[in-house]
């Protein structure tokens, strides 16, 4: 059987063809078929003179959605997008389909997300989770040709990773509790501390009460974890897999890309590489020189305030950090005060953390957060008595530190805050096959 993808090599042939009709139209002795399968889309043409009588009255009664077996002839087509049409020859319906709820007008994305289950065959889903597909191929060649294993981590932990307020809590029979994972971190360290270098590769969840276009309850974190490795050596990794996987894009997904009205010279500067790196305080007066300026990028809001040393950056600070430059930016060295409590800290300032957030142009914010992770015994324990967190439940964890410690790193990349980033998209829920959130449970 052949698929819409192989049409433009086989222009003169005779091929056979499984597909669902998308649209259709028609005038007097022709009709138009709008086809899809999966591998791509391409019009069909049925003409009365080329056919059976009754195969013409099938092609005049499709329904949208039907699915087909269709036997035609491919021809170049200049004005087609994929370069070539279908000559149907004969055509048979395979499965009907009733009254199609999503029909080619407008529609609300309330509406479309209650029909996400459907949308996912129509073009703009079509491509981003596609995209999405390349994005994941792409992480497993990268990391293999890194020579990093994959190590999966468990889903149900006993303990927060970091702030414990975002946990989802289970219930273990009535006789215990444990929590649906945050972050694969914990256990990749382990497994650093074994092979050299993992990843892992899941979905996590955050139990955020939050509805913005940047979040969602369960999605794919990317983890590697290095030993030995430093603060250098990790961002200079995250540089080498974001450039690896855009330009992976740029190469498989042109098709996509267009389709979603992509800027691709937007993306190139990526695919090169060259990150540059500004500190947390650096940061801080690119802000505050923005703001005092007024030339605020889009999505910034004039009553924006500056951010006071100490203090974390919200969405509308990266978003300013991120229009300084063409491609993605590194922030580094935060106050260690609002961090996490496993960041080393910077031997030449202890206030700060020898970590780094990965802040994309556009105003797609963070897509990386990492570290250098605190490898001493004695300073990890403090920072766990000093958070509150049960020392009982991390004395696996602090075995790593008495045993043959190292410095090491590791970081972790969002897939659909990535994904969105490339295929220019405006929200994260159109990342993901089903997107889980505050509001949207259904499908």
């Amino acid at each position: 059987m052949t698929s819409i993808r192989e049409l433009p090599q086989l222009i003169g042939q005779s091929v056979t063809l499984d597909a669902w009709l998308t649209d259709k139209s028609g005038k007097g002795k022709l009709q138009f078929l709008k086809l899809r399968d999966g591998s791509g889309f391409v019009q069909a043409t049925v003409f009365k003179p080329e056919v059976s009588e009754e195969v013409f009255e099938v092609a005049k009664h499709l329904t949208q959605e039907s699915s087909l077996r269709l036997t035609g002839v491919v021809r170049a087509d200049e004005r087609s997008p994929s370069g070539v049409e279908l000559s149907v020859s004969n055509l048979e319906v395979v499965g009907g389909s009733g009254e199609y709820p999503i029909t080619p007008k407008e529609h609300g994305i309330e509406f479309l997300q209650d029909h996400r289950h459907l949308w996912l065959r129509h073009r703009r889903p079509w491509a981003i989770l596609r995209i999405r597909d390349a994005v994941e191929r792409g992480i497993v060649d990268f990391f293999a040709g890194e020579d990093f294993i994959r190590f999966d981590a468990p889903f149900f932990t006993p303990n927060a990773a970091e702030d414990s307020t975002e946990l989802f809590e289970i219930d273990l029979f009535g006789e215990n509790k444990a929590f649906l994972s945050q972050t694969g971190q914990l256990h990749a360290e382990a497994g650093a501390l074994a092979f050299g270098k993992v990843y892992t590769f899941g979905p996590t969840f955050r139990a955020e009460k939050s509805k913005t276009r940047r979040h969602l309850l369960e999605f794919w974190m990317i983890e590697p974890e290095v030993a030995p490795s430093t603060h250098i050596d990790n961002m200079a990794l995250q540089e080498r897999m974001v450039s690896f996987l855009v330009r992976r894009v740029l190469e498989q997904c042109g098709e996509e890309l267009t389709l979603l009205g992509r800027d691709t010279e937007k993306l190139r500067p990526a695919a090169e590489g060259n990150f540059p790196r500004v500190s947390y305080t650096q940061a801080l007066e690119l802000i505050r020189e923005t703001l005092a300026s007024g030339e605020l990028p889009p999505n910034v809001s004039p009553e924006t305030q500056p951010v006071e040393w100490g203090d974390d950056l919200g969405a509308p600070h990266e978003t300013i950090v991120g229009s300084k430059f063409d491609r993605p930016v590194i922030i580094e060295k935060y106050p260690a005060a609002i961090k996490a409590f496993y960041m080393q800290p910077d031997p030449e300032d202890p206030r700060l953390a020898l970590c780094d957030d990965m802040i994309a142009p556009e105003g797609y914010g963070e897509i990386i957060g990492g570290s250098q992770r605190i490898h001493d015994y004695q300073l990890l324990k403090k920072r766990i008595d000093e958070q509150g967190l049960p020392l009982d439940a991390f004395e696996w964890y602090l075995d790593l530190r008495r045993y043959g410690s190292v410095p090491h790193a590791g970081y972790g990349m969002g897939l659909e805050r990535f994904v969105a980033w490339v295929c220019g998209i405006d929200h994260i829920r159109e990342a993901i096959a089903f997107p889980r959130m505050l509001t949207r449970m259904y499908p």
